[in-house]
């Protein structure tokens, strides 16, 4: 039987192994993109375990406005990524003092 821990146990896996791309891919915009959406999905796991063993829809609720957030997430970062890829041809994050004025 899978208990409340083991949930628990795979959403901190998964948000470790994102905060683990957070610091080791600091120069590339979409690695950084893919590691916050997995931080993200580690928190979504965690409401939505909590919820199931306390029996609410609070936690669904939640899931729901880290969703929208995740997709304002992913379309501000594209964003950013093309004006820099249009200007410079490269994602490197280091080229983002260049994006000035």
């Amino acid at each position: 039987m899978i208990v409340l821990e083991h949930y628990l146990i795979l959403s901190a896996l998964v948000f470790s192994i994102g905060l683990m791309g957070m610091v080791f891919n600091r120069n590339n915009l979409i690695a950084i993109l893919m590691s916050m959406e997995l931080m993200l999905l580690a928190v979504n796991i965690s409401f939505v375990a909590a919820d199931k063993y306390v029996s609410g829809v609070d936690g669904q609720v939640m899931v729901f406005f880290i969703l929208a957030v995740a997709a304002s997430e992913a379309v501000i970062g594209l964003a950013i990524f093309i004006v820099l890829y249009q200007k410079f041809a490269t994602v490197a994050t280091d080229q983002f003092s260049k994006l000035r004025g």
